[in-house]
């Protein structure tokens, strides 16, 4: 049976040269992974990304630019993933606040860490995505037409 795709954004926050990471279960693994999750009804795309972060990180942050779009079919589930990746700048940390339930905790990665994680990344989108910001790739938040 073909389903819709799913629509989920992700954030890419970059500080000191580490990104900001969840560590979280998903399909009874532990994984790694951007803040991300699904778009929520009556809200931007933007919004998305930013309400996810906090969520899934406590951190505030603030969308600066659009990376790019993302295509993902789960070999675990069958769903195919389309994936709206924004770069934020971390603003501010609520410590005290509780994360989302599937988090185990936030981690603070540099590129050589991700790297010797790339086979517990949640999907190959997590590395894709790190690897297009640092080719310097950013599109101005004007590309998403919201209404």
């Amino acid at each position: 049976m073909n389903e819709l795709p799913h629509i989920t954004v992700a954030t890419i926050v970059e500080r000191d040269k580490q990104f900001l990471m969840v560590k979280e279960k998903s399909d009874g693994n532990i994984v790694y992974n951007q803040p991300a999750g699904h778009l929520e009804a009556n809200e931007t795309l933007i919004q998305a990304a930013a309400r996810e972060t906090l969520e899934e990180t406590g951190w505030e942050v603030r969308i600066r630019h659009f990376l790019g779009v993302y295509q993902y079919a789960s070999p675990l589930n069958g769903v195919c993933y389309v994936r709206l990746c924004f770069i934020a700048e971390p603003r501010f940390h609520h410590q005290e606040r509780v994360l989302d339930q599937d988090i185990i905790e936030i981690q603070w990665l540099s590129l050589r860490q991700l790297d010797g994680l790339r086979q517990q990344l949640r999907s190959p989108l997590v590395m894709s995505a790190v690897e297009d910001y640092r080719k310097g790739i950013r599109y101005p938040l004007a590309l998403i037409t919201q209404s």
